[in-house]
């Protein structure tokens, strides 16, 4: 393998770092909002058999492609197969994955642009109006990409790993402190029951395949970025358990999210089914109207920055190992 691949040097600091890809907006902004728009309690037993049943197969399959070519994902189809039309499935990985960053970093960028507006504004902050001002989300979106290109800059285990380490603790700490708080307001008690009890009259085949939908998003699956994360894998690791403590850490952060989010909705008497606009529409009132709402604010929309960027260091990895594999070029001088 070549040196200016890299590689993970723990178990600990790849498990930490391919659940913090899986682990993003995917979970804390969209699993919430398509839970609330689904019915519920039983579209999350849904979404969790398919994470079991396809979802840690799929993962362990992609790992292991990665870890036996040592290659990315176009490479990866490649050494499996020359010359095969299958080699068109990792190009499209890699186009998938510049397609989800160009959004992802987007919707970032409010996520920074929410600590701020949260922590030195005294009112809820006008979505339609912050989402349309095309300066302010120019610059957001260009400072959370140029924060990850200097992550990816570093490297696999400078740093990728190194960052992974520091930044998915933080996380969970965020997201433990924001439970307990959203689970002691009044009427959270109801949100519990609507995240927690499902109604089995509800099941339906298009809960079905958005439940299938939102496992694939969740958990990186299908646009190379397992592949390229299993070629920095050791041919000494244990696969089955690699994959099945990503996608559980990715599957707890998800329900983590609900625990906050569905408490809070009905405690303010505020309809689940609110749709994308959720995060950034009805929770800012609740920290406007908390004692203390503009730090606790403040801090789940850092919460929510943190893990978007541990998603887009992963999403730019994927086409900057296909130019260093494939053309043979530099990581520091390609990254940008």
């Amino acid at each position: 393998m070549s040196e200016n691949r890299g590689q993970w040097s723990s178990k600990t600091g790849f498990i930490l770092a391919a659940a913090g890809s899986a682990i993003g907006l995917g979970n804390i902004w969209r699993f919430p909002y398509v839970v609330g728009q689904n019915g519920g309690a039983v579209f999350v037993l849904l979404y969790l058999g398919f994470v079991t049943i396809v979802g840690i197969p799929y993962m362990l399959a992609e790992l292991a492609m990665g870890r036996a070519t040592q290659k990315n994902a176009v490479g990866a189809f490649s050494s499996l197969k020359k010359r095969s039309a299958w080699v068109l499935v990792g190009y499209l990985g890699v186009t998938t994955g510049v397609g989800i960053l160009s959004y992802y970093g987007v919707i970032a960028g409010w996520t920074v642009g929410y600590i701020f507006k949260t922590a030195f504004y005294h009112r809820s902050v006008d979505f339609s109006a912050f989402v349309a001002d095309p300066l302010i989300v120019t610059i957001l979106f260009a400072a959370f990409m140029f924060l990850t290109a200097l992550v990816v800059y570093g490297g696999v285990e400078g740093g990728i790993e190194k960052w992974s380490k520091i930044l998915m603790p933080i996380l969970f700490v965020l997201m433990l402190a924001l439970i307990a708080y959203a689970n002691l307001l009044d009427g959270a008690s109801e949100g519990l029951k609507f995240y927690l009890m499902p109604d089995f009259s509800k099941i339906n085949g298009q809960m079905a395949l958005k439940a299938l939908g939102q496992a694939f998003f969740s958990l990186s699956l299908g646009m190379g970025l397992m592949i390229t994360y299993g070629s920095y894998l050791p041919k000494s690791d244990n696969l089955p358990t690699s994959a099945a403590y990503v996608s559980f850490f990715d599957t707890l952060i998800a329900v983590m999210a609900g625990l906050i989010i569905f408490p809070t909705l009905f405690a303010m008497g505020q309809s689940p089914a609110e749709g994308a606009k959720l995060v950034f529409v009805v929770l800012p009132k609740l920290f406007e109207s908390m004692p203390g709402g503009s730090v606790v604010g403040s801090g789940f929309f850092f919460l929510l920055s943190v893990a978007a960027l541990t998603s887009t260091i992963s999403l730019l990895e994927v086409p900057v190992a296909y130019l260093v594999d494939e053309k043979k070029l530099d990581r520091k001088k390609i990254v940008f």
